[in-house]
């Protein structure tokens, strides 16, 4: 039986790698955000080929670093990204900072807002495309209630691309470790309504939700990043 790892099991094992100078911070969010890209093709293999559009939500920790990865190597990879950040970018952690910093050298970052979000749609109205990923990388493992202000204006997103806004009728949503919205340890939900998960990729080993009966219907992947 695969070894489940609750949050804090995960940060000591993180900090220890680290101080060991095993790997740096970057260097292992380095590795989650490439993880997840091969995860996500693996699982949708149609987007390993060509250009497509995807809208990456960028938390204010070390999850939102990983999306600015997911960004960046996407961008590479010649698609069209659209970056949205909750908070500022002047109070990210040290290691996200440095990738969104990398990131702004190729690419714009909005506020995550209900405008902006809705305004995203209509760019996609624009140009259709038959499923549009959505990275939700805003915060993992370390998530605290109430979430339900930061979620409403992705909700309301949802609930236009649902009603044919843009032109399907959903969005796919890859999670960074977690969906937002839900305890990691417990999976009690922290909101009235979380974000909804097509694919949690986790790193290392799964995380005590992962083996949960209401989480079974979204797919898992763990994804070694050396630790």
């Amino acid at each position: 039986m695969t070894e489940v790892l609750t949050t804090a099991q995960m940060r000591k094992l993180e900090h220890a790698v680290i101080e060991s100078g095993e790997a740096s911070g970057l260097e292992l969010m380095e590795r989650a955000g490439t993880g997840l890209v091969q995860a996500f093709f693996e699982e949708w293999p149609d987007f390993a080929a060509g250009s497509h559009r995807v809208l990456v939500l960028c938390g204010p920790g070390n999850n939102g670093g990983d999306g600015f990865v997911v960004a960046r190597l996407l961008a590479e990879a010649g698609w069209s990204v659209e970056v949205f950040l909750l908070g500022s970018a002047d109070k990210l952690p040290p290691d996200a900072r440095r990738n969104y910093e990398r990131w702004r050298l190729i690419g714009d970052v909005a506020a995550l807002t209900k405008v902006n979000l809705l305004g995203a749609l209509d760019r996609l109205a624009a140009d259709p495309q038959a499923l549009v990923p959505v990275i939700d990388a805003l915060f993992g493992i370390g998530q605290r209630a109430p979430l339900d202000e930061v979620i409403a204006p992705v909700n309301a997103m949802i609930d236009a691309w649902s009603a044919g806004h843009a032109g399907a009728s959903a969005p796919l949503f890859i999670s960074v470790d977690v969906p937002t919205g839900y305890d990691a340890d417990t999976g009690e939900p922290l909101a009235g309504r979380p974000l909804p998960s097509e694919l949690a990729v986790t790193f290392h080993r799964p995380k005590p939700i992962h083996k949960m009966p209401h989480f079974l219907d979204t797919r898992c992947a763990v994804v070694d990043i050396g630790l």
